[in-house]
């Protein structure tokens, strides 16, 4: 979160591609390149090694408010917006059009390993990969690996970046389907480039630490192999996210937590065809402002109280009002741990996160420990007394170690 937050066999075959790299930049990459799968990619950027080291010793540091050892960049990175066909599950796999990042090694390497990047939470649309000079966790992922000899992409999930969808906040469905094309658009724009990827890994912070378990599991449930997964500050279970803020507050909750009802009940008001829906959860005073919240219209942020029971209708502190509400039943179906998981799995979360919990942060890992005798796959790591932000700032240079030893 910023700031403060039947498919074939033959793609899983596809994952690895052989493939040289794009040499200089063509004019013609300057506008949109059609590719035969009706994939289109343009070029918006060339980051040098200077930019990218930039962002790992002064940009990043003053983002996140901490200091982190990070690898420097080697070499040049290409950044690529790629648009791209997908559907809505929840509306009946209604076709629309999405946009993602593909950040490409300037090297002369023909192949290269992969990390499909999820975003977190953020205030603006364009706060996400495809639009990389907005989104300070898309360069430092960038400039981490891409810097550093690995292709990084990055879905603008549904509702974000260039399209015209509304938001899809907390949807799983679309959250896996915007991933999972994307990873195939990607794929799609390598191929033409002539570049292989070896291996495949995924990556993402609080949101889009959710995010990641769930394409994991959409990944797994088709036969895609997956090298590693990781998370920083990720919620698995958006009910124990929510539930959490009002059932069991901290004295240390973050005062921002309100944009978390906001994106989700009008979310899963519009995703799941339920006509009112933030209208029962938020409260008649707040109503019209939390709307402009959601619809990124111009407000006020101070305008948003940070008392939960000013925002929240007062039935929602009841939880067994709240479990069975609407809002609250597809809270509880929204989660992204409770399968067998095979991939190796690292859960990165902060002692003194003020979004997730450290119960929440180790929940993948203790549920999977839970089942018989034990499913060893997932290990739950502390990064220390880091807040939200500092979670994700100390995780990435391990992601990044313990991906190059997969």
């Amino acid at each position: 979160m910023l700031r403060r937050f039947g498919i074939l066999a033959a793609f899983a075959a596809a994952m690895v591609i052989t493939i040289a790299s794009p040499g200089p930049v063509r004019a013609a990459e300057m506008t949109s390149i059609a590719v035969p799968s009706g994939v289109s990619y343009e070029l918006i950027g060339r980051w040098d090694v200077d930019k990218l080291n930039q962002i790992l010793t002064v940009d990043a540091p003053k983002f996140f408010a901490i200091s982190v050892p990070y690898t420097p960049a080697r070499n040049a990175v290409r950044l690529y917006r790629v648009t791209y066909s997908s559907v809505v599950p929840e509306k009946s796999n209604k076709p629309i059009v999405a946009t993602g990042l593909l950040a490409v090694p300037e090297t002369d390497a023909t192949s290269f390993p992969l990390v499909s990047y999820q975003h977190g939470t953020v205030y603006l649309k364009t706060q996400v990969p495809s639009f990389p000079d907005q989104s300070p966790e898309t360069q430092l992922m960038i400039a981490q690996f891409a810097g550093q000899g690995y292709v990084v992409i990055g879905a603008d999930y549904f509702g974000m970046g260039s399209s015209t969808e509304p938001e899809g906040y907390g949807v799983m469905a679309s959250q896996q389907q915007a991933t999972f094309d994307m990873l195939r658009a990607s794929k799609a724009v390598l191929d033409q480039m002539k570049i292989s990827t070896s291996k495949l890994f995924i990556g993402g912070w609080s949101e889009g630490g959710f995010v990641t378990m769930a394409f994991l599991e959409r990944l797994e449930k088709v036969g895609v192999k997956v090298d590693g997964a990781a998370t920083a500050s990720g919620p698995a279970d958006i009910y124990s996210l929510l539930s959490g803020f009002i059932d069991f507050p901290r004295k240390n909750d973050a005062t921002w937590v309100n944009v978390l009802y906001i994106l989700s009940a009008f979310s899963f008001e519009n995703y799941y065809d339920i006509p009112g829906l933030a209208r029962t959860v938020i409260t008649d005073e707040y109503y019209d402002l939390a709307k402009k919240v959601y619809e990124r219209q111009q407000y006020n942020a101070s305008d948003i109280p940070t008392d939960l029971t000013k925002l929240i209708r007062q039935e929602y502190f009841d939880p067994d009002f709240f479990a069975n509400s609407a809002y609250g039943k597809i809270a509880l179906a929204t989660q992204a741990y409770r399968w067998i998981i095979k991939t190796p799995v690292h859960n990165y979360y902060g002692e003194a996160d003020e979004i997730v919990s450290v119960g929440l942060g180790k929940l993948v890992m203790n549920y999977q420990q839970g089942i018989g005798g034990g499913n060893n796959r997932v290990e739950a790591i502390s990064t220390g007394p880091t807040d939200h932000r500092g979670t994700f700032a100390t995780a990435v240079p391990l992601w990044k170690k313990w991906f190059d030893g997969q």
